[in-house]
């Protein structure tokens, strides 16, 4: 008995995992939907109003980081972006199968996913397409993977803060007196 409830367990978790990538690829997908659409009606064109005075499609080339800082430093992204999915993948696969966690699956890869669709654009064009607009605020010209990294981001400090309490999170945590001992 207690057999099957260990193979039950991991097949749960293996779902779980699946479900995870398959959210990321179609994230992904969809982000670069988004850039397709963005190069073929946008580039070499006028901006597109959608509210006028407010929000705006703008084809832009960003060789740089958000806000354009850090301009022509590619190989950097991606190793940063190499490193963040690494330690996505660990959480994931560390996370407990428990419904409370399903918030932090969805954050994680919705993260995952922005790092991927920018990577990607980072390795195919050495730029990353950017498209939409915030007049309003003269905010700079963003993706729908800024999106998902700036969003899911945001959410998860903040139920790092006010939803999960320590003891939830202990699954990813050093065990500490393991290396008290080295």
């Amino acid at each position: 008995m207690h057999m099957s409830k260990l193979n039950n367990a991991k097949k749960r978790k293996r779902k779980a995992l699946l479900c995870d990538l398959l959210f990321i690829i179609l994230l992904v997908a969809f982000d670069h939907l988004t850039k397709y659409l963005a190069v073929a009606h946008l580039k070499d064109k006028q901006a597109f109003k959608i509210i006028n005075g407010v929000l705006e499609l703008n084809y832009l080339e960003n060789k740089g980081a958000a806000f354009g800082m850090l301009q022509n430093q590619g190989g950097f992204f991606v190793f940063v972006a190499i490193i963040v999915l690494g330690v996505i993948a660990y959480i994931l696969y560390k996370t407990p199968n428990d419904k409370k966690y399903n918030l932090l699956h969805i954050l994680l890869s919705l993260i995952a996913a922005g790092a991927i669709g920018n990577m990607i654009d980072r390795l195919r064009f050495d730029y990353v397409v950017d498209f939409i607009y915030i007049i309003l605020i003269n905010f700079p010209i963003f993706n729908v993977a800024d999106m998902y990294v700036s969003f899911a981001t945001v959410i998860l400090v903040l139920a790092l803060l006010f939803y999960y309490k320590e003891s939830d999170l202990s699954f990813i945590s050093f065990n500490q007196k393991k290396y008290r001992e080295l």
